[in-house]
């Protein structure tokens, strides 16, 4: 049965991380949806696609999550360039770091230049974690406590839809409020560049944390690709070399929805 999809949107580079297949936190569905309507020349998977911690306590892997698996792979077969940097969730990746599988190939960090020339550090981030580095027993509580929060965010947004309201990321809100996530969250940023700045790179381009954004620290320019389990976004490249951060739950409802694409 042919289903919608979505007239395409046309970039040079595509970055996304954090997807957490695997999980029932994954927007695996809107994830579809957005590598249905975009195409580029090359894909960065930065890290986290997969959620090993997870689905080593339980498995969970409903059809939806194998046709994103598909659909990569049908990206990589019909020329789009793929480039998987593993992160901590899907670390066991790292076995294979030198290879390339159906298409796509896995690599610890990359260096990445832009159409206007700017050299770019391409690298998921969790090695600039002091948690995941130094004290990984509190890394695995401070993950059972994110799924804990994701549910029940899960049930304050179908309250919300039940008045008409739109998605509100509860964990989210708490990172830009609490101090402490704050705190983090400056840390990472300012380590990243640090080393960032060692190699000789105009900018970073991670994932990790959950939070997209573009902002120069110091002189290097940091951006985050943010996540697929509550914000959706991704960033791109244009072919001007501009890098932008795409919000799907805004994008999605300005594209023309064409039949018989899949």
């Amino acid at each position: 049965m042919n289903d919608l999809s979505y007239t395409a949107k046309v970039f040079k580079t595509v970055w996304v991380s954090d997807v957490h297949l695997g999980t029932k936190g994954s927007r695996a569905k809107e994830f579809l949806e957005f590598l249905k309507t975009i195409e580029c020349e090359k894909i960065f998977l930065v890290g986290d696609i997969v959620d090993g911690w997870q689905l080593s306590k339980r498995w969970y892997w409903p059809q939806t999550h194998n046709d994103v698996v598909q659909k990569i792979l049908e990206k990589a077969k019909r020329g789009t360039e793929i480039i998987f940097i593993p992160g901590n969730h899907d670390e066991v990746a790292r076995d294979f770091i030198g290879l390339t599988m159906g298409g796509i190939k896995v690599k610890d960090d990359d260096i990445h230049y832009t159409a206007d020339g700017k050299k770019f550090w391409v690298v998921h981030g969790d090695l600039f974690d002091n948690v995941i580095q130094h004290a990984r027993w509190l890394a695995y509580i401070g993950d059972w406590a994110y799924v804990f929060l994701l549910k029940i965010n899960a049930v304050f947004n179908a309250i919300r839809r039940l008045f008409k309201l739109p998605y509100w990321s509860l964990s989210q809100y708490l990172k830009s409020k609490v101090k402490l996530a704050v705190s983090f969250m400056s840390a990472f940023e300012k380590s990243i560049a640090t080393e960032t700045r060692r190699r000789g790179c105009d900018g970073v381009i991670c994932g990790h944390i959950h939070k997209a954004e573009m902002k120069m620290v110091e002189d290097i320019m940091y951006a985050n690709d943010g996540d697929w389990v509550e914000s959706m976004t991704a960033l791109v490249e244009n072919f001007d070399g501009k890098i932008e951060i795409i919000e799907w739950s805004k994008t999605k409802g300005k594209l023309t929805p064409v039949e018989g694409v899949k």
